[in-house]
């Protein structure tokens, strides 16, 4: 770690902590921008780049990212909100109908979490691609790969939704912050399956 990144004597917050607050404040600023819904894709994979901006040492603030969300919501943007607000209320949907005692429910309500699941993680996982910020159809494209090949990433997806889900559900306040550590985890399981061409050292 470098003399400009390290903590410097007394100082009481290294910059990882700084960081970790930066997420949080990014997290409400994300909680907002998705109120509402059809909003929430752009919302996400911006705050997911925010945060993949750090590597290259720009500041994961909510400022840069009011910045970048002012680029959004174009038309294509605010169609991949309408597919995502779309196939959840289908899910919902096709849950109820398993519910209500119709012959083979058992076998459809399975099927239908099943390719819920695999929605969900595919769509969580485009959010955190680049191309996100440009063509969604290229994002769902690569996400649907990284999916297959890398199944231990789409659990760390599941699981980071999961602790997302939960501490909302445990203190409903902070629903308005886990946008953040959840777009941090998304980055970090997209960048994780990066690999460093041979030659080069990471």
């Amino acid at each position: 770690m470098s003399a400009a990144r390290a903590r410097e004597t007394g100082e009481i917050f290294g910059p990882r902590m700084t960081l970790f607050a930066d997420v949080l404040a990014l997290g409400a600023v994300t909680a907002v921008a998705c109120l509402p819904l059809i909003t929430a894709p752009a919302a996400l994979s911006t705050a997911c780049a925010v945060v993949r901006g750090t590597r290259d040492e720009q500041p994961a603030t909510a400022r840069r990212y009011l910045a970048l969300l002012r680029e959004r919501f174009r038309p294509g943007d605010l169609a991949a909100g309408a597919v995502a607000l779309a196939g959840v209320l289908l899910f919902a949907a096709d849950l109820a109908l398993a519910g209500a005692g119709l012959p083979g429910a058992r076998v459809f309500a399975v099927t239908a979490a099943v390719i819920g699941t695999c929605a969900v993680v595919v769509g969580l996982r485009a959010c955190a691609r680049p191309e996100a910020l440009t063509d969604w159809r290229a994002a769902v494209r690569g996400a649907a790969g990284d999916a297959a090949r890398d199944v231990g990433g789409s659990a760390l997806v599941l699981l980071a939704l999961a602790a997302a889900v939960l501490c909302a559900w445990m203190m409903l306040p902070l629903a308005f912050l886990v946008p953040g550590p959840l777009a941090l985890a998304l980055t970090a399981i997209d960048v994780r399956g990066v690999r460093v061409p041979h030659g080069e050292t990471a």
